[in-house]
């Protein structure tokens, strides 16, 4: 559906994996009901998440249209580097993962490294502003770039000084 929205000249398609927590096995692994287990996100959740992804990036570059279509995987946060008690991981702020593919971004590069457990960054750390200024460096926009903001105070797209994470281009 979602290169089905693209080829019809959608600008911004957004996809979720999920309508409700309630009786769906999703993304929120903190383990007891009615959130999913690590079983669950393994078995179920993250091999539905794979082959949806990789079509959608096969189904773009056979087409011609993944250079010009930034496809990104992004969450506010990552998860726990232990097990809860419930079989789970919850909510950690500190160390996560985003993901792009297409949109001028070069494939097969990975950018900074967490410590071996996932728990924080250990080499190039970025934040969530160079994440924001990546997006927007690939869809053309100049970083410099300041909107009208309520009551028409300037509202610039990203913080001054924010650059794009330069090794993926």
């Amino acid at each position: 559906l979602a290169r089905r929205l693209i080829e019809a000249g959608v600008r911004f398609v957004t996809i979720n994996t999920f309508l409700t927590v309630f009786d769906e096995i999703t993304w929120d692994i903190h383990g007891s009901k009615p959130f999913t287990s690590i079983e669950g996100m393994k078995n179920i959740v993250a091999p539905l998440y794979d082959q949806g992804y990789s079509a959608l990036i096969e189904d773009l570059s056979q087409r011609g249209m993944l250079d010009d279509t930034l496809v990104c995987n992004v969450a506010e946060f990552g998860r726990t580097p232990k097990v809860n008690p419930a079989g789970g991981r919850d909510h950690w702020p500190q160390c996560f993962t985003v993901y792009f593919a297409g949109g001028g971004v070069q494939g097969g590069r990975v950018v900074g490294r967490s410590d071996p457990v996932g728990g924080v960054p250990a080499e190039r750390p970025t934040q969530p502003k160079e994440v924001a200024a990546t997006v927007f460096h690939s869809l053309g926009f100049d970083l410099g770039t300041i909107l009208p903001g309520p009551a028409g105070r300037p509202f610039p797209i990203v913080d001054f000084g924010t650059r794009e994470i330069k090794e993926l281009f």
